[in-house]
């Protein structure tokens, strides 16, 4: 079939309504877990407790007690008489360890005997990297996980010079593509600092294959993408793309680096919370850093207004015309959730579908 097949579209527009596991999920920034405190976060339709001992322990536990179902995010941390940390349930002070086991009881008299350690929760493997905490979701509930957690270049001048935070009423696949798409600019973006009507150019970018997802190679900011001016010098920019939902920009001017992280989480099957973090030891940071802060917001929520009037077309079940060379992106990222999946399932090693490729548009 042509690329531009509406059953082509159709049929990959469907593809993957659930969500890939045995995969590194973006949940908190490190700094946002304070000893001793507790949060609930929802990954994959599931509720976890996430949160740091007061000995620095991070545990990530279904935030469900077997008990009477109390979040456990509600209770606190308790501390032996051995100095061991655990989560005591708000309701009954039903403990458990960071492996899910459950250590105590208190309703238990001396006389009961029952093995606590065999009632257990789902302990979800955390890990911090560069800041940020991630959560390992695996196939399984014993899964462990078979690769680090993600790491990024330009993670530079101490902490970030932005975090902002919201939620698309969207799937991750609906949020994905839209962030990703390379042709909304002059329609949803348009601002004076940025793109202006009659703006549009042709565009012509080399993209390449890199683990888990593909890459726009390094290249100079297109003319008409005012906002770079603010940097000075010769920047360039190389955009890249992971799964499950990582998008990173990285502009370097000459030794100074600005890095643009978005983290596409998912909350359920109609949400996902979106993270955008920005570091950078560039000095317009220093000097405007309020404005950069504001143009980057003002982007985010740009998408997300237009993710809502989105939904009004997609509660229809309508056919979607994709075309390249603008859809390529959102093609290669169904294609890579295909090969993830199977090769999950058939315990090989992932290979990427992605091969080299020059794609043009215009915007």
């Amino acid at each position: 079939m042509p690329d531009g097949d509406p059953r082509t579209a159709r049929a990959d527009a469907r593809f993957g309504r659930g969500f890939l596991t045995d995969a590194w999920y973006f949940a908190a920034m490190s700094a946002d877990l304070k000893p001793g405190r507790l949060s609930r976060v929802e990954l994959l339709g599931e509720p976890v407790a996430l949160g740091r001992s007061r000995g620095g322990q991070l545990f990530a536990l279904r935030d469900v007690c077997p008990h009477r179902a109390a979040p456990l995010s509600a209770g606190r941390f308790h501390k032996d008489e051995l100095g061991v940390e655990t989560i005591a349930c708000p309701y009954h002070g039903w403990r458990f360890r960071a492996d899910g086991a459950c250590a105590a009881i208190p309703s238990l008299t001396s006389d009961q005997a029952l093995d606590v350690s065999r009632i257990q929760v789902r302990r979800y493997a955390v890990a911090e990297s560069q800041g940020m905490v991630f959560v390992w979701v695996g196939a399984t509930p014993l899964g462990e996980p078979d690769q680090p957690p993600p790491v990024f270049p330009g993670v530079v001048g101490g902490g970030p010079k932005l975090v902002d935070r919201m939620v698309f009423d969207a799937h991750i696949d609906q949020a994905v593509i839209g962030l990703m798409d390379p042709a909304h600019g002059p329609y949803v973006h348009r601002q004076w600092w940025w793109r202006t009507a009659g703006s549009e150019h042709d565009k012509e970018k080399r993209f390449e294959p890199r683990e888990a997802g593909f890459a726009m190679v390094r290249h100079a900011p297109s003319s008409n993408s005012r906002a770079y001016a603010i940097l000075g010098g010769r920047p360039e920019t190389e955009i890249t793309f992971r799964l499950p939902g990582l998008r990173w920009e990285h502009v370097t001017v000459g030794k100074r680096q600005v890095l643009s992280l978005t983290c596409l989480t998912p909350i359920d099957e109609r949400r996902t919370q979106v993270t955008q973090i920005v570091w950078s030891d560039h000095p317009a940071f220093n000097l405007l850093g309020p404005v950069i802060a504001r143009m980057a917001r003002t982007f985010l929520r740009q998408d997300g207004d237009m993710v809502k009037l989105q939904n009004q077309g997609l509660k229809h079940d309508p056919t979607l015309l994709w075309v390249d060379d603008a859809d390529r992106q959102a093609k290669w990222y169904q294609a890579l959730k295909r090969e993830w999946i199977a090769s999950r399932r058939e315990g090989r090693p992932f290979e990427n579908p992605v091969e080299p490729a020059t794609l043009r548009w215009r915007s």
